[in-house]
């Protein structure tokens, strides 16, 4: 857990509940960082990069590696070359982002804002556009020297713009970092003419991505990072605090399956992700389908699942420790659910590799179900190596499938 200032909290870890442990705080599940007036809280998780723990150059390529999986998972491309080892030493994961932000908008502001032309009507005393018959008969008959006109004009005062602008208000309040907050109002002048709407009004469902901005849709789904379900804002009292926070079951999950997807384009595989979705039981009293499964990955093959994949972001153990592996009964009986509503021959639980489990990633133990032909693996896949990521989940956490249907 990294502190930008001095704090009685120590550890490291996820967390969506905070427990008091006396001296220190944990937190379980959630990644992110905890902002209040004077003081910012960075919560990294574990993750094996080869460096000394709880030193600046671990949390440097923590940081890194997160925002690396932000960006598989949320389909952005996020160049972070421009970006110095001292900004990945220093800043937050935060601000990170925010710089990021930054870097793209300011791009993309110089390219020209998205327009739009949008449908207005108004009393003028000259015709533009067409008239508006019912209207001009019935608000202007005794008045003919004005004419009720509906016309088209080009806007910049649109959806995508106005979520821009809530997005850079939203950061400047949160940000700490001095340069950081000097952009972010440089580019708010940009945005002088847009309309300011609160973030809970703002209408997302109206923005089209289309050839005419489509240079806009990264900064649209960083826009949703930042607004959308991913920020809490919290108060107590007269102080006020923010929170970015991440929850790495999901960010895992979503970027294995991203990763999935990618390996298999082209093959005669489909991936479906948080799909499936068929229902464990029955009422029998008014046949009322209930327990809802939703495997995280399913690999279809000519109509059929072929593969089911769950993912977990908890650390296994290696099998000279515990023949188990760490695995809990309850992610056992899950699969046995999909293997029984999805008739999948294979099934694999997941989980992120690290130093202690020994060996390379990659498949770890193979089981078969009683009595069935079905197949039970344990895996695991190295997010601290993003070398050639689509090859090696491919090769290593997919190669038992058909290798003649596999793309090249």
């Amino acid at each position: 857990m990294a502190l930008a200032k001095a704090s009685p909290f120590a550890g490291r870890g996820g967390g969506g509940v905070l427990e008091d442990r006396r001296d220190d705080l944990r937190a379980r599940g959630v990644v992110g960082v905890l902002a209040v007036p004077g003081c910012t809280l960075e919560i990294l998780p574990k993750i094996d990069v080869g460096e000394k723990e709880g030193s600046a150059e671990e949390k440097r390529e923590i940081r890194k590696r997160l925002v690396h999986m932000l960006a598989v998972a949320l389909d952005l491309k996020i160049q972070t070359g421009r970006m110095t080892d001292l900004d990945w030493q220093r800043e937050t994961l935060l601000e990170i982002l925010i710089r990021i932000f930054c870097d793209k908008l300011t791009e993309a502001v110089r390219r020209g804002m998205p327009r739009r032309y949008t449908l207005h009507d108004d009393d003028l005393p000259t015709l533009r556009g067409s008239l508006d018959i019912p209207r001009q008969f019935t608000r202007h008959l005794a008045n003919p020297g004005r004419l009720a006109c509906r016309f088209g004009e080009l806007s910049e005062d649109i959806a995508l713009n106005r979520i821009i602008k809530a997005t850079i208000a939203h950061l400047a309040r949160m940000s700490r970092n001095a340069t950081n907050v000097q952009r972010l109002r440089e580019l708010s002048f940009v945005y002088a003419d847009v309309a300011e709407v609160q973030i809970p009004a703002l209408r997302w469902d109206d923005v089209v991505i289309d050839r005419t901005n489509n240079a806009w849709q990264e900064l649209f789904g960083m826009a949703q990072l930042f607004l959308r379900n991913r920020y809490q804002t919290t108060s107590a009292g007269s102080g006020q605090g923010s929170a970015l926070l991440f929850e790495m079951n999901a960010l895992f999950e979503e970027y294995i399956g991203r990763l999935v997807t990618r390996a298999l384009a082209g093959s005669e595989f489909r991936v479906t992700l948080q799909g499936g979705r068929l229902f464990c039981l029955r009422s029998l009293d008014d046949d009322r389908a209930v327990f809802q499964t939703k495997p995280d990955i399913l690999i279809w093959r000519a109509g059929q699942v072929v593969h089911v994949i769950d993912t977990k972001w908890k650390r296994i153990s290696d099998r000279i420790d515990d023949p188990k592996q760490g695995v809990s009964q309850a992610d056992v009986y899950q699969m046995m659910a999909y293997a029984h509503l999805y008739k999948a021959p294979r099934l694999t639980l997941l989980y992120p590799h690290y130093v202690g489990l020994g060996g390379a990633e990659g498949i770890r133990a193979r089981f078969r179900v009683t009595d069935q032909e079905t197949v039970l693996e344990t895996a695991s896949f190295d997010i601290s190596n993003g070398a050639e990521l689509v090859d090696r989940i491919l090769r290593r956490v997919l190669c038992q499938l058909d290798a003649m249907a596999l793309p090249s």
